[in-house]
Protein backbone atom coordinates (compact mmCIF):
# COMPACT_ATOMS: atom_id res chain seq x y z
CA UNK A 1 0.00 0.00 0.00
CA UNK A 2 1.52 3.32 -1.11
CA UNK A 3 1.63 6.05 1.53
CA UNK A 4 0.75 9.51 0.19
CA UNK A 5 1.36 12.79 2.00
CA UNK A 6 -1.39 15.36 1.37
CA UNK A 7 -0.69 18.93 2.48
CA UNK A 8 -3.82 20.97 3.11
CA UNK A 9 -5.64 17.66 3.23
CA UNK A 10 -8.55 18.95 5.32
CA UNK A 11 -9.33 21.78 2.90
CA UNK A 12 -11.97 21.79 0.19
CA UNK A 13 -10.08 20.05 -2.64
CA UNK A 14 -7.71 18.26 -0.26
CA UNK A 15 -10.45 16.49 1.70
CA UNK A 16 -12.20 15.24 -1.45
CA UNK A 17 -8.87 14.00 -2.79
CA UNK A 18 -8.11 12.17 0.47
CA UNK A 19 -11.46 10.39 0.14
CA UNK A 20 -10.67 9.30 -3.43
CA UNK A 21 -7.14 8.21 -2.43
CA UNK A 22 -8.52 6.03 0.36
CA UNK A 23 -11.21 4.66 -1.94
CA UNK A 24 -8.37 3.59 -4.27
CA UNK A 25 -6.49 1.83 -1.46
CA UNK A 26 -3.79 4.41 -0.75
CA UNK A 27 -2.70 5.11 2.82
CA UNK A 28 -2.93 8.85 3.54
CA UNK A 29 -0.96 11.16 5.82
CA UNK A 30 -2.43 14.67 6.12
CA UNK A 31 -0.68 17.90 7.05
CA UNK A 32 -2.92 20.89 7.75
CA UNK A 33 -2.57 23.93 10.00
CA UNK A 34 -6.37 24.35 10.21
CA UNK A 35 -6.09 27.99 9.08
CA UNK A 36 -8.95 27.59 6.59
CA UNK A 37 -10.75 24.47 7.80
CA UNK A 38 -11.72 22.59 10.95
CA UNK A 39 -10.64 19.31 12.53
CA UNK A 40 -14.17 17.95 12.14
CA UNK A 41 -13.38 17.33 8.45
CA UNK A 42 -11.11 14.47 9.58
CA UNK A 43 -14.09 12.73 11.17
CA UNK A 44 -16.17 13.34 8.06
CA UNK A 45 -13.52 11.72 5.84
CA UNK A 46 -13.47 8.76 8.23
CA UNK A 47 -17.27 8.49 8.10
CA UNK A 48 -17.25 8.41 4.29
CA UNK A 49 -14.37 5.95 3.77
CA UNK A 50 -14.37 3.90 6.96
CA UNK A 51 -10.66 4.67 7.34
CA UNK A 52 -9.16 7.42 9.49
CA UNK A 53 -6.19 9.09 7.79
CA UNK A 54 -3.09 9.90 9.83
CA UNK A 55 -3.21 13.60 10.70
CA UNK A 56 -0.46 16.04 11.70
CA UNK A 57 -1.33 19.60 12.67
CA UNK A 58 1.65 21.36 11.16
CA UNK A 59 2.57 24.58 9.40
CA UNK A 60 4.13 24.05 5.97
CA UNK A 61 5.96 27.38 6.36
CA UNK A 62 8.03 25.81 9.14
CA UNK A 63 10.74 23.58 7.70
CA UNK A 64 11.14 21.54 10.89
CA UNK A 65 7.40 20.72 10.87
CA UNK A 66 7.68 19.24 7.38
CA UNK A 67 10.90 17.38 8.20
CA UNK A 68 9.28 15.81 11.28
CA UNK A 69 6.42 14.39 9.21
CA UNK A 70 8.81 12.91 6.64
CA UNK A 71 10.91 11.46 9.48
CA UNK A 72 7.81 9.75 10.92
CA UNK A 73 6.59 8.11 7.70
CA UNK A 74 7.91 6.32 4.62
CA UNK A 75 6.28 8.60 2.05
CA UNK A 76 5.76 7.32 -1.51
CA UNK A 77 4.31 10.48 -3.00
CA UNK A 78 3.15 14.00 -2.18
CA UNK A 79 0.07 15.96 -3.25
CA UNK A 80 0.69 19.58 -2.33
CA UNK A 81 -2.47 21.66 -1.84
CA UNK A 82 -1.51 23.87 1.10
CA UNK A 83 -1.63 27.47 -0.11
CA UNK A 84 -3.49 30.75 0.25
CA UNK A 85 -5.82 31.12 -2.72
CA UNK A 86 -7.89 34.33 -2.71
CA UNK A 87 -7.16 36.59 -5.69
CA UNK A 88 -8.28 39.83 -4.07
CA UNK A 89 -6.59 39.14 -0.74
CA UNK A 90 -3.35 38.26 -2.51
CA UNK A 91 -3.17 41.74 -4.03
CA UNK A 92 -3.68 43.30 -0.60
CA UNK A 93 -1.26 40.93 1.21
CA UNK A 94 1.47 39.99 -1.28
CA UNK A 95 4.18 39.07 1.24
CA UNK A 96 1.86 36.68 3.08
CA UNK A 97 1.12 34.92 -0.21
CA UNK A 98 4.73 34.72 -1.36
CA UNK A 99 5.89 33.42 2.01
CA UNK A 100 3.15 30.83 2.43
CA UNK A 101 2.81 29.56 -1.13
CA UNK A 102 6.47 29.50 -2.15
CA UNK A 103 8.45 28.69 1.00
CA UNK A 104 6.24 25.66 1.70
CA UNK A 105 6.78 24.39 -1.84
CA UNK A 106 10.56 24.82 -1.57
CA UNK A 107 10.71 22.99 1.77
CA UNK A 108 8.62 20.13 0.38
CA UNK A 109 10.86 19.73 -2.66
CA UNK A 110 13.97 19.87 -0.47
CA UNK A 111 12.70 16.90 1.53
CA UNK A 112 12.06 14.96 -1.68
CA UNK A 113 15.55 15.81 -2.96
CA UNK A 114 17.31 14.95 0.31
CA UNK A 115 15.45 11.65 0.68
CA UNK A 116 15.63 10.75 -3.03
CA UNK A 117 11.85 10.54 -3.20
CA UNK A 118 9.56 10.99 -6.18
CA UNK A 119 5.95 11.43 -7.28
CA UNK A 120 5.01 15.07 -6.60
CA UNK A 121 1.61 16.50 -7.59
CA UNK A 122 1.27 20.29 -7.46
CA UNK A 123 -2.00 22.14 -7.08
CA UNK A 124 -1.64 24.78 -9.80
CA UNK A 125 -4.17 27.02 -11.49
CA UNK A 126 -5.49 28.27 -14.79
CA UNK A 127 -4.55 31.73 -13.52
CA UNK A 128 -1.07 31.06 -14.96
CA UNK A 129 -2.55 31.72 -18.42
CA UNK A 130 -3.72 35.23 -17.51
CA UNK A 131 -6.14 36.72 -20.02
CA UNK A 132 -5.94 34.06 -22.75
CA UNK A 133 -5.31 34.82 -26.43
CA UNK A 134 -7.51 31.94 -27.58
CA UNK A 135 -10.32 29.85 -26.12
CA UNK A 136 -10.54 27.12 -25.08
CA UNK A 137 -7.12 27.21 -23.40
CA UNK A 138 -4.69 24.44 -24.33
CA UNK A 139 -1.51 23.47 -22.50
CA UNK A 140 0.39 25.13 -25.36
CA UNK A 141 -1.05 28.54 -24.46
CA UNK A 142 1.60 30.96 -23.20
CA UNK A 143 2.05 31.44 -19.48
CA UNK A 144 1.67 35.17 -19.05
CA UNK A 145 2.43 37.86 -16.53
CA UNK A 146 0.09 37.07 -13.68
CA UNK A 147 -3.01 39.19 -13.10
CA UNK A 148 -2.73 38.69 -9.32
CA UNK A 149 -0.17 37.82 -6.66
CA UNK A 150 -1.95 34.49 -6.15
CA UNK A 151 -1.57 33.72 -9.85
CA UNK A 152 2.08 34.73 -9.70
CA UNK A 153 2.74 32.28 -6.84
CA UNK A 154 1.38 29.47 -9.04
CA UNK A 155 3.45 30.61 -12.02
CA UNK A 156 6.64 30.86 -9.94
CA UNK A 157 5.76 27.60 -8.18
CA UNK A 158 5.68 25.77 -11.50
CA UNK A 159 9.05 27.30 -12.44
CA UNK A 160 10.54 26.12 -9.13
CA UNK A 161 9.24 22.59 -9.73
CA UNK A 162 10.45 22.54 -13.35
CA UNK A 163 13.98 23.59 -12.33
CA UNK A 164 14.06 21.19 -9.37
CA UNK A 165 12.74 18.33 -11.46
CA UNK A 166 15.45 18.90 -14.05
CA UNK A 167 18.24 19.24 -11.50
CA UNK A 168 17.31 16.45 -9.09
CA UNK A 169 15.26 14.05 -11.22
CA UNK A 170 12.05 14.52 -9.21
CA UNK A 171 9.08 13.37 -11.27
CA UNK A 172 6.27 15.90 -10.89
CA UNK A 173 2.94 16.89 -12.38
CA UNK A 174 1.24 20.28 -12.04
CA UNK A 175 -2.53 20.22 -12.41
CA UNK A 176 -3.82 23.55 -13.64
CA UNK A 177 -7.30 23.73 -12.11
CA UNK A 178 -10.08 25.77 -13.50
CA UNK A 179 -12.95 26.43 -11.02
CA UNK A 180 -13.74 23.65 -8.50
CA UNK A 181 -17.29 23.64 -7.13
CA UNK A 182 -19.80 21.27 -5.51
CA UNK A 183 -19.54 18.84 -2.63
CA UNK A 184 -19.35 15.13 -1.93
CA UNK A 185 -22.64 13.34 -2.58
CA UNK A 186 -22.84 12.41 1.11
CA UNK A 187 -22.85 16.14 2.04
CA UNK A 188 -20.33 15.23 4.75
CA UNK A 189 -17.54 17.33 3.16
CA UNK A 190 -17.69 20.43 0.99
CA UNK A 191 -16.43 23.98 0.62
CA UNK A 192 -16.44 25.70 4.00
CA UNK A 193 -14.44 28.93 3.85
CA UNK A 194 -13.75 30.57 7.18
CA UNK A 195 -14.85 34.20 7.11
CA UNK A 196 -16.19 35.91 3.99
CA UNK A 197 -16.08 33.59 0.94
CA UNK A 198 -13.74 34.58 -1.88
CA UNK A 199 -15.20 32.17 -4.46
CA UNK A 200 -18.54 32.45 -6.26
CA UNK A 201 -20.33 29.26 -5.21
CA UNK A 202 -19.98 29.50 -1.39
CA UNK A 203 -21.13 33.11 -1.66
CA UNK A 204 -24.12 31.92 -3.70
CA UNK A 205 -25.02 29.21 -1.20
CA UNK A 206 -24.50 31.47 1.83
CA UNK A 207 -26.70 34.13 0.24
CA UNK A 208 -29.37 31.51 -0.45
CA UNK A 209 -29.12 30.40 3.20
CA UNK A 210 -29.50 33.97 4.46
CA UNK A 211 -25.99 34.12 5.92
CA UNK A 212 -25.04 36.81 3.39
CA UNK A 213 -27.53 39.56 2.63
CA UNK A 214 -26.65 39.89 -1.02
CA UNK A 215 -24.44 38.34 -3.70
CA UNK A 216 -22.22 40.72 -5.65
CA UNK A 217 -21.68 40.01 -9.35
CA UNK A 218 -18.40 41.65 -10.29
CA UNK A 219 -19.04 43.35 -13.61
CA UNK A 220 -21.72 42.99 -16.30
CA UNK A 221 -19.84 44.98 -18.94
CA UNK A 222 -17.48 42.27 -20.19
CA UNK A 223 -17.72 41.54 -23.96
CA UNK A 224 -19.53 38.23 -23.27
CA UNK A 225 -23.06 37.18 -24.17
CA UNK A 226 -24.61 38.40 -20.91
CA UNK A 227 -21.79 40.76 -19.88
CA UNK A 228 -20.56 38.65 -16.96
CA UNK A 229 -17.26 36.79 -16.65
CA UNK A 230 -16.99 33.22 -17.93
CA UNK A 231 -15.32 30.36 -16.08
CA UNK A 232 -14.96 26.58 -16.34
CA UNK A 233 -16.72 25.08 -13.29
CA UNK A 234 -15.58 21.52 -12.46
CA UNK A 235 -17.09 19.32 -9.76
CA UNK A 236 -14.58 18.85 -6.95
CA UNK A 237 -14.93 15.04 -7.04
CA UNK A 238 -13.97 15.00 -10.73
CA UNK A 239 -11.01 17.21 -9.84
CA UNK A 240 -10.03 14.89 -6.98
CA UNK A 241 -10.07 11.91 -9.34
CA UNK A 242 -7.69 13.77 -11.67
CA UNK A 243 -5.13 13.75 -8.84
CA UNK A 244 -5.44 9.99 -8.52
CA UNK A 245 -4.92 9.59 -12.27
CA UNK A 246 -1.85 11.85 -12.17
CA UNK A 247 -0.41 10.04 -9.15
CA UNK A 248 -0.85 6.63 -10.79
CA UNK A 249 0.87 7.96 -13.92
CA UNK A 250 3.94 8.90 -11.86
CA UNK A 251 3.99 5.77 -9.73
CA UNK A 252 3.80 3.54 -12.81
CA UNK A 253 6.46 5.67 -14.58
CA UNK A 254 4.14 6.44 -17.49
CA UNK A 255 5.10 10.11 -17.48
CA UNK A 256 6.81 11.28 -20.68
CA UNK A 257 8.87 14.01 -19.00
CA UNK A 258 10.08 14.58 -15.46
CA UNK A 259 7.80 17.62 -15.20
CA UNK A 260 4.38 17.62 -16.84
CA UNK A 261 1.31 19.84 -16.56
CA UNK A 262 -2.33 19.33 -17.46
CA UNK A 263 -5.47 21.45 -17.68
CA UNK A 264 -8.15 20.11 -15.35
CA UNK A 265 -11.60 21.44 -16.22
CA UNK A 266 -14.78 20.51 -18.06
CA UNK A 267 -13.96 22.19 -21.37
CA UNK A 268 -17.11 24.32 -21.12
CA UNK A 269 -17.38 27.98 -20.20
CA UNK A 270 -20.27 29.20 -18.04
CA UNK A 271 -21.02 32.83 -17.17
CA UNK A 272 -21.66 34.07 -13.64
CA UNK A 273 -25.30 34.82 -14.48
CA UNK A 274 -25.72 31.35 -16.01
CA UNK A 275 -24.45 29.86 -12.73
CA UNK A 276 -26.91 31.97 -10.73
CA UNK A 277 -29.82 31.06 -13.01
CA UNK A 278 -28.92 27.35 -12.94
CA UNK A 279 -28.57 27.38 -9.15
CA UNK A 280 -32.01 28.97 -8.82
CA UNK A 281 -33.55 26.47 -11.23
CA UNK A 282 -32.12 23.21 -9.85
CA UNK A 283 -32.71 24.19 -6.22
CA UNK A 284 -36.05 25.96 -6.79
CA UNK A 285 -35.20 29.24 -5.05
CA UNK A 286 -34.37 32.87 -5.80
CA UNK A 287 -31.09 34.63 -5.04
CA UNK A 288 -30.69 38.24 -3.95
CA UNK A 289 -27.85 39.59 -6.10
CA UNK A 290 -26.67 42.91 -7.52
CA UNK A 291 -24.23 43.95 -10.22
CA UNK A 292 -21.15 45.82 -8.94
CA UNK A 293 -17.89 46.94 -10.52
CA UNK A 294 -15.26 44.58 -11.84
CA UNK A 295 -12.80 43.08 -9.35
CA UNK A 296 -9.03 43.61 -9.58
CA UNK A 297 -7.20 40.55 -10.89
CA UNK A 298 -10.19 38.95 -12.65
CA UNK A 299 -9.93 37.90 -16.30
CA UNK A 300 -12.89 38.03 -18.66
CA UNK A 301 -13.11 34.45 -19.88
CA UNK A 302 -11.25 31.29 -18.97
CA UNK A 303 -12.14 27.70 -19.87
CA UNK A 304 -10.10 24.63 -20.68
CA UNK A 305 -9.29 22.45 -23.61
CA UNK A 306 -9.00 19.14 -21.74
CA UNK A 307 -8.01 16.95 -24.70
CA UNK A 308 -4.48 16.25 -23.43
CA UNK A 309 -5.57 15.45 -19.85
CA UNK A 310 -8.34 13.19 -21.16
CA UNK A 311 -5.87 11.24 -23.29
CA UNK A 312 -2.71 11.19 -21.18
CA UNK A 313 -4.34 10.72 -17.77
CA UNK A 314 -7.18 8.55 -19.04
CA UNK A 315 -9.49 10.87 -17.11
CA UNK A 316 -12.55 12.93 -17.89
CA UNK A 317 -15.24 14.78 -15.98
CA UNK A 318 -18.43 12.89 -15.20
CA UNK A 319 -20.55 15.31 -13.10
CA UNK A 320 -22.38 18.24 -14.70
CA UNK A 321 -23.15 21.77 -13.50
CA UNK A 322 -26.70 20.95 -12.34
CA UNK A 323 -25.51 18.20 -10.01
CA UNK A 324 -22.58 20.30 -8.78
CA UNK A 325 -24.90 23.16 -7.80
CA UNK A 326 -27.40 20.77 -6.19
CA UNK A 327 -24.62 19.18 -4.11
CA UNK A 328 -23.26 22.61 -3.08
CA UNK A 329 -26.70 23.63 -1.78
CA UNK A 330 -27.23 20.28 -0.03
CA UNK A 331 -23.88 20.81 1.72
CA UNK A 332 -24.74 24.41 2.68
CA UNK A 333 -28.10 23.37 4.12
CA UNK A 334 -26.35 20.84 6.32
CA UNK A 335 -24.05 23.59 7.66
CA UNK A 336 -27.00 25.85 8.40
CA UNK A 337 -28.80 23.26 10.57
Amino acid sequence: MKKILVTGGLGFIGSHTVVELQNEGFEVVIIDDLSNTTLSVLDSITDITGVKPTFHKADVRIKSDIKAVFDAHDIDGVIHFAAFKAVGESIAKPLDYYENNLSSLIYMLQELKDRKLDNFIFSSSATVYGEPNHLPITENAPVKKAESVYGNTKKIGEEIIRDSSKAYGINAIALRYFNPIGAHESAKIGELPLGVPQNLIPFVTQTAAGIREQLSVFGDDYPTEDGTAIRDYIHVVDLAKAHIAALKRLISKNNKESFEFFNIGTGKGTSVLEVINTFEKVNDLKLNYKIVGRRDGDVMSCYADTTIANKELNWKTEIGLDEALRSAWKWQQKQSV
